[in-house]
């Protein structure tokens, strides 16, 4: 419940893996099942679900710290303004022709 807005950003700019991947884990886990008994089937898999629950967490504790350390690189950058930039750029402009001509 905690990082549920930080899950909703990584989910939105997540990218899926590589499908021939998934594929291989699948084929893997296939001609494993064939070899080893239901009990020892439940234990794989249980092992399984705790290291992608680790990934899990894992990738959402890499992405916080990515975005906070955006958050804090872009606090740090001073505003700009366009329309300042040309006020300002248009004042000393100014105050250059005014003193050419004195």
């Amino acid at each position: 419940m905690e990082y549920e807005y930080m899950r909703a950003l990584r989910q939105r700019f997540f990218t899926e893996p590589d499908v021939a991947l998934q594929r291989e884990i699948e084929a893997s886990w296939r001609r494993l099942s064939e070899r080893v008994s239901k009990e020892d089937q439940k234990r794989i898999l249980g092992l399984v679900d705790l290291q992608a629950a680790l990934l899990d967490e894992s990738t959402l504790a890499s992405f916080t710290a990515g975005f906070q350390v955006a958050l804090g690189i872009a606090g740090e950058l001073k505003p700009y303004s366009f329309a300042r930039g040309e006020e300002v750029r248009a004042e000393e402009r100014r105050n250059g022709y005014v003193k050419a001509q004195s």
